[in-house]
C-alpha cells in the first residue's frame, strides 16, 4: 500500500507543481499540504485526473493551533472508489484570512464548510450561504478553537414567568468547588483495601 501511495504522491506533485507545497505517507495515508488559494482548482484536479478520480468528498474539517502563525489546518478527506485509495488535503489558514470554497466543485462540501465556519470562525469566500449550522445565529464565539472557555459564554433556558427561552451569562457556582487537588481519600482514618502495604499505613 505505501508504495501505492508514494507513486500517487509523486504523480500529483509532478503534476501539480503549482499546487502541492509537500507531501508524505504516514500510517499507510497519504497527506498533501495544499496552497490555500489553489484548492479549488486542486480538488476539480483530484476528480478529474485519471490515476485520482478521487471523486468523494468525505469530510471537512480544521484543527486549530492557536501558536501558529498559520493559526488553522483546513482538512479535506477525499476517497476513489474508483481506484481504493483516499487521500488528505491541508492547507495552512492564518487567522482573519479566507479560503475558496470548493462548492462548485463538490456540492457536497455546502455544509461541511457551514460547520467548520460556525466551530472554527474560518471564512470560505465563494460559498453560496455561509452561516451558522450547528450553533444558534445569535451564538457569540466559535466553540472548536482551543481558547473558546469550556463552559461558554451564555447559557440557554426556558424562563416560565416570560413563557420563552431566555439567554444568559454563564453563572457558576464556586461554593462546592475545591482547588486543593487532594486524593478525596486524603484525610481518610481507615486503611483502603490494598493500601495496606503503603508505607505508613496504619494497623
Amino acid at each position: 500500500m505505501n508504495a501505492a501511495l508514494k507513486e500517487l504522491g509523486t504523480h500529483i506533485e509532478l503534476k501539480r507543481p503549482d499546487s502541492v507545497l509537500a507531501w508524505d505517507v504516514v500510517h499507510d495515508e497519504l497527506n498533501v499540504d495544499v496552497a490555500p488559494a489553489a484548492i479549488a482548482g486542486f480538488a476539480e484536479f483530484l476528480r478529474a485526473d485519471p490515476t485520482c478520480r478521487f471523486s468523494s468528498l468525505v469530510d471537512i474539517t480544521a484543527v486549530d493551533y492557536p501558536q501558529r502563525e498559520a493559526r488553522f489546518d483546513v482538512v479535506y478527506h477525499f476517497l476513489s472508489m474508483y481506484q481504493n485509495q483516499r487521500i488528505r488535503l491541508r492547507c495552512a489558514v492564518r487567522e482573519g484570512d479566507m479560503i475558496p470554497s470548493i462548492v462548485t466543485v463538490h456540492p457536497s462540501a455546502n455544509w461541511f464548510e457551514r460547520e467548520v465556519f460556525d466551530m472554527f470562525g474560518i471564512i470560505f469566500s465563494g460559498h453560496p450561504d455561509l452561516r451558522r449550522i450547528l450553533t444558534d445565529y445569535g451564538f457569540r464565539g466559535h466553540p472548536l478553537r482551543k481558547d473558546f472557555p469550556t463552559t461558554g459564554y451564555t447559557e440557554v433556558r426556558y424562563d416560565e414567568a416570560q413563557k420563552r427561552v431566555v439567554y444568559e451569562p454563564v453563572k457558576l457556582v464556586q461554593d462546592y468547588r475545591q482547588f486543593d487537588f487532594m486524593s478525596p481519600w486524603e484525610g481518610a482514618d481507615y486503611i483502603l483495601p490494598g493500601d495496606d502495604k503503603a508505607p505508613g499505613a496504619k494497623g
